[in-house]
């Protein structure tokens, strides 16, 4: 068999199964390795005991955000990623669904805390949406990513996504 048709066979064969890899991602790993250091952030709150702490921490105006254009990680452009978080609304359907927000690394970031750096922010879309009323919880959110700078009234965000599944995260087992 001609090497030029076998590797097209083989490549056949295996991206299928790549395709359907999604990569889960820290936070840490949307700051580039040789971004200068950023101010500190709060801690996330994944435990939802502490949620009345972190809502008394609140009062005050509004601050400024951290850093509005934070160096990204141009790699990560086009992966399919899943990554944890909490979710900032931008835009609620009539039926109190939340189909467009910022997807953020804590609790209250830009509405309760200053805005983190951009390269800490992902603007996702989604048909489906989240309840409102479910927002005060962390979530999954699974889509490919994109290294694409985007602008709100609440921040600006590093990254895109089109969300494929949302779903709550859940602390591992101890």
């Amino acid at each position: 068999m001609p090497r030029p048709l076998l590797a097209a066979l083989l490549l056949t064969l295996v991206l299928p199964s790549w395709a359907g890899v999604v990569r889960e991602l820290t936070w840490a790993e949307l700051v580039p390795a040789d971004a200068p250091p950023q101010a500190s952030s709060p801690a996330p709150v994944h435990d939802l005991s502490q949620l009345a702490d972190a809502l008394a921490a609140e009062s005050g105006p509004a601050a400024q955000q951290q850093a509005p254009a934070a160096p990204v990680v141009a790699a990560l452009d086009g992966q399919a990623v899943k990554l944890p978080g909490y979710i900032v609304p931008l835009d609620v359907t009539d039926e109190g669904r939340v189909t467009e927000f910022l997807l953020v690394p804590y609790f209250g970031a830009c509405i309760h805390v200053p805005p983190p750096p951009s390269n800490q922010i992902v603007h996702v879309s989604s048909e489906l949406g989240v309840r409102l009323d479910a927002l005060y919880q962390p979530f999954w959110i699974e889509g490919p990513l994109r290294v694409e700078a985007s602008s709100s009234e609440l921040a600006e965000a590093g990254y895109r996504m089109a969300a494929d599944k949302i779903y709550p995260y859940e602390l591992p087992d101890s």
